[in-house]
């Protein structure tokens, strides 16, 4: 039998309402100035929902601070046969203390399978995280975890504590955990990946911990743990603004190696100092991940050069079941050379129909476009292509090949090409615009240049 859910978007009417009888309910009191007061009522009427399975509060963009926080914990432990819960606090005031007591309270909630919190941009340090942590650790029917930790003031003392509830976690399948700018560091990253590493059940894993203060050994950490989540099938790691050079990529990939049931991955490490070496000890890794179908690696803004893009491109010729592949490669080092070779590597990923490709702001000339355009014509079964050479040094030759070799992709439907910033006047960049309609299958070209 499916619930009715009751929506409220006042707090009075709520207040007012058969408490009793609810079973899913949906309050919404987004920017309303809710305060401690208007928290501790609330709380007090959810207190008495004691049939409710499924709730989702929506409190963004208030004024709540630890007391309105310890207040709604209160009314949320009561809510014993919870089994849905959406707790969305972004924007608000609430500390350690108030983090505290929400996990304290929702250890309470021993039928809860699905669950989301959003704290994002409030005042929690360590002892909230770890606090928060250890109430999760009673939440052993968990199945389903969302965490939103971002823009806190969360060290490595809180990612551990945080870990260390997690483990307790046995029965988590899907979890994504979203901690970027904090202040979280080797030991942190490491110490949340011990504990994730006795999630064993874990199919679907998200971890944002971008700008941070991750470096080779927390990345090298948080890989190892990972290797043992041998039912990983979808991995979505986000590491980017943190100082991770080749040795943390190394170890990264080395784990990531062991992940042999993946067939999604997204890994985006921009912005940090990964140079040929880390590119090309991640390339490696990545091979032994033969069901990979779906592929999101971003390595823009590194010290990347051919050496490391044309081991890492080699690699990734052994990921032959891939169908969709997005490489940024942007700001990096990449020249002529490695531009024309990428091409032969991708045309062997035989399955391959999706494909991005971000090579811009690099140093490639005509050379590396005319070898690139004519080695991705073997790429037989591409459909879809956005191809970024903004801001490199193709001139009109280039360009034309370009043009020439996009006309023979066979069963090319869809292609978005930059070509912006480059040596190109209107009248050459309106006759590459010709060659590509040339292609007998395009039904959508979208060209980006600026004359």
């Amino acid at each position: 039998m499916i619930q009715q859910i009751k929506k409220y978007y006042n707090l009075e009417e709520f207040l007012s309402s058969s408490l009793q009888s609810h079973q899913a309910l949906h309050i919404d009191l987004i920017n309303r100035n809710i305060n401690d007061e208007c928290s501790l009522s609330l709380g007090s009427g959810l207190a008495k929902c004691i049939n409710l399975s499924n709730l989702k509060l929506q409190l963004h963009y208030n004024l709540i601070g630890d007391e309105g926080a310890l207040g709604l914990g209160f009314g949320l432990a009561k809510c014993t046969n919870l089994s849905n819960l959406k707790l969305l606090l972004r924007e608000n005031e609430i500390g350690d203390e108030g983090t505290s007591g929400l996990g304290s309270a929702l250890e309470k909630c021993i039928n809860l399978s699905n669950l989301k919190i959003n704290l994002c941009i409030n005042q929690i340090g360590d002892e909230g995280a770890s606090g928060l942590g250890s109430g999760l650790a009673n939440c052993i029917n968990l199945s389903n975890l969302t965490l939103y930790l971002s823009h806190n003031q969360i060290g490595d003392e809180g990612a551990s504590g945080l870990g260390s509830g997690l483990a307790k976690c046995i029965n988590l399948s899907n979890l994504r955990i979203i901690l970027h700018h904090n202040q979280i560091g080797d030991e942190g990253a490491s110490g949340l990946g011990s504990g994730l590493a006795n999630c064993i059940n874990l199919s679907n894993l998200t971890l944002l911990l971008g700008k941070n203060q991750i470096g080779d050994e927390g990345a090298s950490g948080l890989g190892t743990a990972l290797a043992n989540c041998i039912n990983l099938s979808i991995l979505k790691l986000i590491l980017d603004k943190n100082p991770i050079g080749d040795k943390g990529t190394l170890g990264l990939g080395s784990a990531l190696a062991n992940c042999i049931n993946l067939s999604n991955l997204t890994l985006v490490l921009f912005r940090n100092q990964i140079g040929d070496e880390g590119a090309s000890g991640l390339g490696s890794a990545l091979a032994n991940c033969i069901n990979l179908s779906i592929l999101i690696l971003g390595l823009n803004q590194n010290q990347i050069g051919d050496k490391g893009t044309s081991c890492l491109g080699s690699s990734l010729a052994n990921c032959i079941n891939l169908s969709n592949l997005t490489l940024f490669l942007s700001e990096n080092q990449i020249g002529d050379e490695i531009a024309s070779s990428l091409g032969p590597v991708l045309a062997n990923c035989i399955n391959l129909s999706n494909l991005t490709l971000d090579l811009s702001q690099n140093q490639i000339g005509d050379e590396g476009a005319s070898g690139l355009g004519t080695a991705l014509a073997n790429c037989i079964n591409l459909s879809n292509l956005a191809l970024c050479l903004y801001g490199n040094q193709i001139g009109e030759e280039g360009a034309s090949n370009l043009g020439s070799a996009i006309k023979n992709w066979i069963n090319l439907s869809n292609l978005t090409l930059d070509l912006n910033d480059n040596p190109l006047n209107k009248s050459q960049a309106l006759k590459v615009n010709l060659k590509c309609l040339k292609s007998k299958r395009l039904v959508v070209f979208s060209e980006q240049f600026n004359y």
